[in-house]
């Protein structure tokens, strides 16, 4: 079966970096179009980035500059490597692999990894 596994995720202060890492199996990754989304306490699932199978990547607004997403198809890894992070970074975050729709959208993805925290402190 498809398995999506976070990891990477800690406590840093504000202006650090944290590299995440998704390690997938069950699919074929090289042509799959794959994600990360976060969820802050109280809030929905929200789309962070997203790298398609043929290279395109895509950012929400708040993390352009900040954020890196890339893929490493040989070894069937999606990275997010986040620099000059912020309190409102904090949240869980999760890797996502596209299975219909729009790229944005979390109902878009039905596979989904467990989730690894990224606390920044002030």
């Amino acid at each position: 079966q498809v398995q999506l596994v976070e990891s990477g995720g800690g406590l840093v202060q504000a202006g650090g970096s944290l590299r995440l890492s998704c390690a997938a199996s069950g699919l074929a990754f090289s042509s799959q179009t794959m994600a990360w989304f976060r969820q802050a306490p109280g809030k929905e699932r929200e789309f962070v980035s997203t790298i398609t199978w043929g290279g395109r990547i895509y950012y929400v607004n708040s993390v352009k500059g900040r954020f890196t997403i890339s893929r490493d198809n040989a070894q069937n890894t999606v990275t997010l490597q986040m620099n000059s992070l912020k309190p409102e970074d904090t949240a869980v975050y999760y890797c996502a692999a596209f299975t219909s729709g729009i790229y944005t959208s979390r109902e878009s993805y039905g596979y989904w990894g467990q989730g690894t925290q990224v606390t920044v402190s002030s």
